[in-house]
């Protein structure tokens, strides 16, 4: 099995120690180097090719959004930002720069190894506990944008992608949505593909944020 690589940023040398620690127990993860800010990770994950990278907000020189926003717009990145509670607005900065979703740098060793499996298989890190109530928060202060405008954002999809795109939004896993709509697993996941696809969009994270825009969610 081909392994996930990864590559870890943050400025505090305990702490890229530890995740490196912790995710090497893991014999499919392997640790191909780390980085102490922003600019140094850009330099890292240009020449190592990481399947996946952790990545700190508050970096010098170059901080984790700019350095995530730059890293996505070169090509599809998929990057784990790593956070606290005190500076959401960076947080939701740094989704809408492309990150794939984000941790809490207090999570547990397990849940931290799961993360990186998922998003290395290609799926939004979205923990409705956490994500959802933060994502609300922010997109509130766009609902005054006109009903024109949002309407616009739904145009194009069909009935039931519009249901499943709910649906996702409100945290719900493929298998919770399948039951939720009476539809199969493999049939939300098509619903899904197509959906993403005619949105451009890249993965369930910014899925729901584009629920959130379109006034899909209240």
């Amino acid at each position: 099995m081909t392994p996930i690589t990864v590559v870890i940023c943050d400025d505090q040398p305990l702490i890229r120690s530890s995740l490196q620690l912790i995710l090497e127990t893991d014999p499919q993860i392997r640790v191909l180097g780390t980085a102490a800010d922003g600019a140094e990770a850009l330099e890292l994950v240009e020449r190592l090719d990481p399947s996946v990278v952790l990545m700190d907000i508050q970096m010098p020189r170059l901080d984790g959004i700019a350095a995530t926003a730059r890293l996505t717009a070169q090509s599809p990145r998929k990057i784990i930002v790593l956070t606290t509670f005190d500076r959401d607005d960076y947080l939701f900065e740094a989704l809408e720069a492309g990150a794939s979703g984000f941790l809490l740098k207090n999570t547990d060793p397990e849940t931290l190894i799961t993360a990186v499996h998922q998003v290395a298989a290609g799926y939004g890190l979205l923990s409705p506990e956490v994500t959802l109530p933060l994502i609300r928060r922010h997109v509130a202060e766009q609902s005054t944008r006109p009903r024109a405008e949002q309407q616009r954002l739904l145009d194009g999809f069909s009935e039931r992608e519009l249901q499943v795109l709910q649906e996702l939004a409100t945290g719900k896993n493929n298998q919770e949505i399948a039951v939720a709509l009476g539809l199969s697993e493999p049939t939300v996941k098509t619903h899904l593909s197509n959906l993403m696809a005619k949105a451009g969009l890249r993965d369930r994270v910014q899925a729901v944020l584009y629920a959130h825009r379109a006034g899909l969610i209240q």
